[in-house]
C-alpha cells in the first residue's frame, strides 16, 4: 500500500512538472515559430452552419453584432464561464446573418491583435476546436465579402490554432473534447483540401481514439451515456462536412456512426426518460432526434444488453440495470459506483431513480453522488461498492468491481435480470446477487437481493435504497409492513416483511449541476448468516 501511494505520488509530481515545462515552451518563440508554419491555400469549403444544430442552441431571437460593445468586448474583466462562451465564438451562430460585416471583421482582427500569439487562458484545448469550427461554419459573416489582406489573416489564424491543436491533442485529458479537436482538424483539412497535413492526420487521430475508448458493441469504456451521444454527435457532422464538400466518407467513420447510432438506439429507443446510470443527467434529446429524422438517419436495435446495461420494456413498462464491470480508471471521472442498480418506468414516469450526478467543481457534492448510497442497490456498512481516489481535483477509481454473472429472460408474461458482483469481497468476503422478476399481467416486480458471504466473522449492517424523483409522493402503513407509492395518476405499494423498511431523504442530482431533496424507501438489517435473502416487492394497486 505505501509503495503505491507512492507512485502514485510520484506520477502525479511528474505530470506537474511535465505540465510546467509544456507551459514554458508554449509561451517560448520556437512554439510559436511552429505552429505559424501555414499554408497559401485558398478557403474553398464553406460547411453548411446548420450542420451543427445538433451542439448549438439556436435562439428565436437573433442578436446583431452592432449590440456588443466592440472595442472593449476582449479587454473586459469576466467570469471564466463568460470568458469561455466568448472565445469559443460559438455566439457567431446567434447573430443576424445581417449584421455589419465590417463589425464581425473588426471584432475578429481585435480579437487576433490580443491572441494572435499563443494565450493559455484563449487557447485552451476544447475552446480552440470550437473556435475554428464556429469561424468556419459562420464564413457568411467571418468570411466572405472581405478584402484580401483580412481573409489572408484569417486563413493563417485558422491554421495556426489548427497547428496547436495537432501538437496538444495528445496531451488533452478529456475524451470528448479529444473528439471535438479531431473534428477542428478534419474541418480545416477539408475547408482548404490539405489532405495530407490536416486531414489525414486529423483522421488518424480520430481513428485511434475511437479504436481505444469505445467496446465491441459500439458503447464507449466509459459506460458513460452523455459521452456516448457525444460521440454520435460529432461522428455525424463529421460525416455531412465530408458528403457536402463532395469527398469519400471513410469507411471508419460509417462503421462508428452504425455502431453508436445502435448503442444510442438501445438506451434511448421508446424510452422518454433519462436513465441516470454513470454520469448522466436528465435532458432533452427531442432537438436531436429531430436532427437525425431531417439528415436521413435511423438506427434500430432489439438487443436487451449492451454496454454493460440489460433494458427490458413493452409499451407501458421498462425496466433498466447496470449490470456492467467497472471501466479502466482512465475512463471513470464520471463513473458512479451504482453496479446492479436499476430504474423503472411506468406510462412515461419513473417510478424507481437514481440519484443522477453532480459534475460541477464541488468535491463534497460529486463524491456523494458517486456513492452506492446514490442508486437504487445495496450497500454494506455504509460503503460503496468502488473506491475513489482524488487526481487533478478529479474522483477517479482506485478500486473497481466485476461483474461475475447476468443474465435476462423477456417473455410476453415473465420477465427477470439476474447480475451478481464481487464489489464487497475484497473487504467483506460478499458477493452482491441481485435478481428482479416482473409479472405483466399482474404488474408486479419482485425483487431478491442475495448477499453470499464466503466467510462469516462479523456481523455487518446492510441498505438497500429505492430512490424515487422528488415529486413522487410516499406513505407508510399502519402496520410498518408496506410504503404507499403516488406517481400521479398511479398508485403502487413496496413490501418487505422480514426486514424493518423506512422512508429517509435524500439529494437528487437528476437535474445538471444542481440538487433538491427527495426521499427514497430503505430496507436496513445485520447480515447474520452465510446467505442473506433480502425479498421485497413491488406491486401496482
Amino acid at each position: 500500500m505505501l509503495l503505491d501511494g507512492f507512485f502514485e505520488t510520484l506520477n502525479e509530481f511528474t505530470e506537474i512538472i511535465k505540465k510546467k515545462f509544456r507551459g514554458i515552451y508554449q509561451n517560448s518563440s520556437l512554439y510559436e515559430k511552429k505552429i505559424s508554419k501555414t499554408f497559401n491555400y485558398d478557403f474553398i469549403y464553406k460547411p453548411s452552419p446548420h450542420l451543427l444544430s445538433s451542439i448549438i442552441k439556436y435562439q428565436n431571437k437573433k442578436y446583431k453584432i452592432e449590440d456588443f460593445e466592440l472595442e472593449t468586448i476582449w479587454n473586459t474583466q469576466i467570469k471564466a464561464k463568460d470568458f469561455e462562451k466568448l472565445n469559443n465564438f460559438f455566439w457567431l451562430f446567434s447573430l443576424d446573418l445581417k449584421s455589419s460585416k465590417n463589425s464581425v471583421k473588426k471584432v475578429i482582427a481585435n480579437w487576433i491583435t490580443n491572441n494572435g500569439h499563443f494565450r493559455k487562458e484563449s487557447w485552451e484545448f476544447d475552446m480552440t476546436a470550437k473556435r475554428i469550427i464556429s469561424c468556419l461554419s459562420n464564413h457568411l459573416l467571418t468570411y466572405d465579402d472581405n478584402d484580401k489582406e483580412y481573409k489572408s489573416m484569417f486563413d493563417h489564424m485558422i491554421q495556426k490554432q489548427t497547428n496547436h491543436l495537432l501538437y496538444e491533442i495528445k496531451n488533452s485529458k478529456h475524451l470528448e473534447n479529444k473528439i471535438i479537436g479531431c473534428s477542428a482538424i478534419i474541418l480545416t483539412g477539408l475547408c482548404y483540401k490539405i489532405e495530407k497535413n490536416y486531414l489525414n492526420i486529423g483522421l488518424g487521430f480520430l481513428k485511434k481514439i475511437t479504436n481505444s475508448s469505445i467496446d465491441n458493441q459500439g458503447f464507449t469504456n466509459s459506460r458513460n451515456i452523455k459521452q456516448l451521444i457525444v460521440f454520435l454527435k460529432y461522428f455525424i457532422i463529421i460525416r455531412e462536412w465530408f458528403k457536402e464538400s463532395q469527398v469519400e466518407v471513410p469507411e471508419h467513420i460509417e462503421e462508428c456512426i452504425y455502431y453508436f447510432g445502435q448503442s444510442y438506439a438501445f438506451i434511448r429507443q421508446n424510452i422518454d426518460v433519462d436513465l441516470l446510470f454513470n454520469g448522466n443527467n436528465r435532458s432533452n434529446t427531442r432537438d436531436f432526434d429531430h436532427y437525425l429524422r431531417r439528415l436521413g438517419y435511423k438506427f434500430k436495435n432489439e438487443n436487451k444488453d449492451c454496454g454493460g446495461y440489460i433494458i427490458l420494456k413493452n409499451k407501458k413498462i421498462c425496466i433498466a440495470m447496470d449490470a456492467g464491470s467497472s471501466p479502466n480508471s482512465k475512463y471513470t471521472q464520471d463513473y458512479q459506483s451504482g453496479a446492479l442498480s436499476f430504474e423503472i418506468i411506468s406510462n412515461g414516469k419513473k417510478l424507481i431513480t437514481n440519484c443522477g450526478y453532480y459534475k460541477k467543481n464541488n468535491q463534497n457534492l460529486n463524491e456523494i453522488s458517486k456513492s452506492s448510497a446514490s442508486h437504487s442497490t445495496l450497500t454494506i456498512n455504509d460503503n460503496s461498492s468502488c473506491k475513489f481516489k482524488k487526481r487533478e481535483n478529479k474522483l477517479i477509481l482506485k478500486t473497481g468491481l466485476k461483474i461475475t454473472q447476468r443474465n435476462s429472460v423477456f417473455e410476453k408474461n415473465y420477465w427477470k435480470i439476474s447480475a451478481a458482483h464481487d464489489g464487497y469481497f475484497k473487504r467483506f468476503k460478499s458477493i452482491h446477487e441481485r435478481n428482479i422478476e416482473f409479472f405483466p399481467e399482474q404488474m408486479k416486480f419482485v425483487g431478491n437481493d442475495k448477499i453470499i458471504r464466503k466467510k462469516n466473522n462479523h456481523n455487518f449492517k446492510f441498505d438497500i435504497r429505492f430512490h424515487l424523483e422528488p415529486n413522487i409522493k410516499l406513505m407508510k402503513t399502519q402496520d410498518n409492513k408496506s410504503i404507499l407509492i403516488e406517481l400521479e395518476d398511479e398508485g403502487w405499494k413496496f413490501i418487505c416483511d422480514n426486514y424493518e423498511i423506512n422512508i429517509d431523504n435524500g439529494l437528487y442530482f437528476g437535474n445538471k449541476n444542481s440538487y433538491i431533496e427527495n426521499q427514497n424507501i430503505f430496507v436496513t438489517g445485520i447480515l447474520n448468516n452465510n446467505e442473506e435473502n433480502i425479498k421485497w416487492e413491488i406491486k401496482r394497486i
